[in-house]
């Protein structure tokens, strides 16, 4: 008998879904594009290393870092999607590092070029950043896209609590990503917000208050949620070899998503359940399967347990306890 995750429907709002009621069942893809940007907390504005869980290239895919231009970047990008996806549109993707930590003319030069490459199949353009980098004349620039693309503004909120983001190296306060979502209220862009779980000083009801945070924000339509996974390169990784820490078990994180899940306000799409990296960079924790596996099994879960998104948002929105 088949199930409903055999046809497709699962217990939270996913990004393809999403994207395929969205764009009339077209297969759209994000096609990544490096812009050669960095951050302020790397090249010393406000410090040096980065936050101390990164390194750019486990999120960056290899023909980004080996293709010099943006042009063929996006060219490849786009090839490899419409060749092993059967891709029928594209979102061009500014992702590693910080997208926005630029002049505002540098920017709208760097961005008309990415979004002049096929033009006809492009129907999306996202741009990753930190709060501390994104002001009234950045947000204006992205909104002057949407008369022809859908575009979101990715920011990376990481974690709620300032002794975390002091403890990560992340370089900026949550005071400052409240300020920045507060620039985009009315604004026509998106906002995806990306949170990492499993901080080993974190505790999990301290966990819970990321989703009461995100679902206080309307201007928030999409969320990315990680797990803290260790990666060659960074300061956490060196850290971790010397003295290793507690981190999530596949089942442990999942146990957590499904508490979390029914917290979230209903009307916000989930774009990722966790994250991971190139295998040789991988450090830990290392679940032994794939990508594919990992959602497999998680969405699963999900089913299993009868998980349903936003079925307990009004009772926390009564009861912020809960």
């Amino acid at each position: 008998m088949r199930t409903a995750l055999d046809l497709g429907i699962k217990g939270y709002k996913g990004y393809g879904v999403h994207l395929r009621e969205k764009y009339n069942g077209q297969r759209v893809f994000k096609v990544i594009v490096d812009g050669g940007f960095t951050c302020p907390n790397r090249d010393g504005s406000k410090g040096y290393g980065g936050c101390t869980y990164c390194n750019v290239d486990s999120f960056t895919p290899e023909p980004s870092r080996k293709l010099p231009t943006i042009k063929e970047q996006l060219e490849e990008g786009m090839r490899r999607a419409k060749t092993s996806y059967k891709a029928d549109k594209y979102i061009v993707y500014f992702q590693p590092n910080t997208n926005t930590y630029a002049p505002t003319h540098y920017l709208k030069m760097m961005y008309d070029e990415a979004l002049s490459i096929n033009t006809e199949d492009v129907v999306g353009f996202s741009v990753g950043t930190r709060p501390d980098c994104i002001d009234a004349e950045k947000v204006a620039l992205l909104e002057s896209y949407t008369d022809r693309f859908d575009v979101d503004l990715e920011m990376g909120m990481e974690s709620i609590y300032d002794e975390t983001l002091n403890q990560i190296n992340r370089g900026c306060s949550h005071g400052e990503f409240v300020e920045a979502v507060k620039l985009l209220e009315n604004s026509k862009l998106d906002l995806c917000v990306h949170t990492i779980f499993g901080f080993p000083w974190e505790t999990r009801e301290m966990m819970y208050g990321y989703i009461h945070e995100i679902n206080r924000f309307p201007q928030i339509k999409f969320v990315k949620f990680h797990h803290l996974h260790i990666v060659e390169g960074s300061i956490m990784g060196a850290k971790y070899k010397k003295n290793p820490f507690k981190l999530f078990t596949l089942e442990e994180y999942t146990d957590l998503l499904c508490e979390l899940i029914p917290l979230l306000r209903p009307d916000i799409v989930i774009q990722r359940l966790f994250g991971i990296s190139d295998w040789d960079l991988l450090i830990a924790p290392n679940w032994g399967l794939n990508k594919s596996a990992i959602q497999t099994y998680i969405d699963k879960e999900i089913e299993r347990r009868g998980v349903q998104q936003g079925s307990m948002y009004e009772a926390v929105v009564n009861n912020p306890a809960i």
